[in-house]
This record gives structure tokens, sequence and C-alpha cells, in this order.
């Protein structure tokens, strides 16, 4: 019985949601509609801003990393979601359990961190709209671009890495969708301690101090608007940020539903429905929110659709002669 307790697991069963038979498909539907969508609005928003060079400015080119960004997310943990929807119990390797954590954590810290350069990016171009191109320009956009990336790949690798030396004893389940932190500490028979206090430091450097930064930036860019003499001219200056503002609103605000919910048992239901907020909800909407508020995005569209429709008129032409 003892050798038993301590047997090293292997392999991890997800339970997901444990839904109705009779609603099975519908949710597979479901799902499977969202990730189609995901990927080709996130694609879309890479394809048009590459298209267009009136798009090669810095709000563009971190916009396209955001989208990288979902489609990293909704990769990581829909098709695996899909797959559990379907069986109910999803056997996956731990070796695979903790891949698809790092992925996750390393959207989810590269999103807290392209959130916050482009609120700076909005507070320069609307409070500091004289020094904006030489302090924002194409080179610096790309560095920070890359300083994320780098971040957020090395810092969650030292966290995974120091899960990696708990030792996971069991039992083997899951009761969620995906591999997260909670519930795969669960698993551990070693003090988890440092693992959590890593965590909250983390949480702190990249989450917290990130979405303090967002809202201080955002204070300023409400005051300077506010003096703004015309209207129009606040109107204006506005809605080059009101997407990134609505963004920002719902991705932290489902961070914050989801750290206030309490980790105990009997509120992994509501933990896993609230989970699916920033893990699914969010990646699916951020391409809809900037592509129906921002005007520059639309002409884009409409430009690219044009020109796809001449070629085609010219290539069918060709082919008649």
């Amino acid at each position: 019985m003892y050798e038993t307790n301590i047997t090293i697991i292997t392999m991890i069963h997800l339970l997901g949601f444990q839904s109705p038979q009779s609603i099975t498909y519908y949710l597979f539907f479901l799902f499977f509609i969202v990730y189609c969508m995901t990927i080709c609005g996130n694609l879309l928003i890479i394809t048009l801003v590459s298209y267009s060079k009136n798009l090669h400015s810095p709000m563009y080119i971190f916009l396209t990393q955001l989208a990288v960004s979902d489609i990293l997310l909704a990769t990581d943990i829909l098709p695996n979601m899909l797959h559990v929807v379907l069986v109910k119990v999803n056997r996956m390797s731990f070796v695979h359990c903790i891949a698809q954590f790092y992925f996750f954590c390393v959207s989810e810290t590269l999103e807290c961190l392209l959130l916050t350069v482009m609120s700076y990016d909005r507070y320069l171009a609307i409070c500091k709209p004289l020094h904006y191109s030489s302090i924002m320009n194409t080179h610096i956009c790309l560095k920070m671009v890359i300083v994320t990336w780098i971040l957020s790949a090395s810092v969650v690798l030292i966290h995974t890495l120091t899960i990696t030396t708990l030792q996971f004893c069991g039992p083997n389940i899951i009761d969620h969708f995906f591999c997260d932190l909670a519930p795969l500490l669960e698993l551990s028979c070693s003090d988890t301690t440092l693992v959590q206090l890593e965590f909250n430091l983390l949480g702190s450097l990249f989450v917290e101090i990130p979405f303090l930064i967002v809202i201080i930036s955002y204070v300023y860019i409400i005051v300077t608007i506010l003096q703004i003499p015309s209207v129009t001219g606040r109107k204006k200056a506005f809605s080059t940020c009101s997407s990134h503002l609505a963004v920002v609103s719902m991705y932290y605000g489902s961070l914050v539903c989801v750290y206030l919910v309490p980790t105990r048992r009997q509120a992994w239901n509501i933990s896993k429905v609230l989970s699916l907020l920033y893990t699914v909800v969010t990646p699916l909407m951020n391409p809809i929110i900037y592509s129906l508020r921002n005007k520059e995005l639309k002409k884009a569209a409409e430009q690219m659709i044009n020109n796809f429709n001449k070629n085609s008129f010219k290539f069918i032409l060709k082919v008649g002669i």
C-alpha cells in the first residue's frame, strides 16, 4: 500500500466539463466554431497589418503580436478541450500536461506585457504627440516585442522547471479542462510552498505591476483627452485607444474574477467556467473588438478584397482568352 502511494505519476486524466451526454455534440460544435473563428480572426489581423503599408506602425506591430499570442493560447487549450468534451475523460502524459501549462503561461504573460506596452504607446501618442515619433519608432518597437517574448518564455520556463522538481504521486485526476497551476499542485506530495511563493512573485511582476502601469497610463490619457477643447477632438483621441481599453478591461476583468474565486474543491465548477473567459473568450473577442472599432483595419480589409477581386477578374479574362 505504501509503495502505491509514492508511485510517480506518468499519465494525467483531465475531467473537463462533466456535461450531459445529450449536449455533448452541441458543446463540441460550439467550441469548434469558437476555435475556427479565433484562428481566422487573428490570422486576418496579421494578414491585414502585413498587407497594408499604412498599418506598419508600432501600434499595429504590437497588435500582430497580440494576435500571435491569442493563436498560441487557443491552439494550446482548445484542441485538447474538444477531445475532452467528446470522450469526457482525456488521458495525457505528464510531460504533455507540463508542456500545456508552459505554453498557457507564456501566452498569458506575453499578453500582459503586450497590453502594457500598447498602453504606453497610446500614452505617448495622445499625451506626448510631438515626441512620439522619436520615442516610439519601428526600431524601438521591434526591440520591445523581442524583449516581451524573451521575458515571457524565459521566466515561465524557470517557473515550470521549479514545478518539475516536485514529486507527483497522485491521484492523477485533474478536475479541469486544461493543466492549470492550482489543480496541478494538488497532485503533488511535495511541499509546494516555494512554487506558490514563486508564482505570487511572478504574478506581482508580470500581472499586477503591468496592470498598474496600464491604469496610470490611462489616467494620464483620460486627463489629456478631457483637456481637448473640441468635442470632435476628444472623440477622435478617444477612438484611438478605445479598442485597447476594451481588450484590457475584458482581459484583466476575467483574471480578477478567476483569482477572486476560492480554489476549494467545491468551487472548481465555477473556476472552470470563469477560466473560459481568458482562455477561450478573450482570444476570440480581441480581433473582433479591434476589427469592429478600427477604421484603418476596415479600410485595409476593403482594399485587400478589392485588389483580390481585380486580380481574380484579370486571371479569369486571361484564362478565357
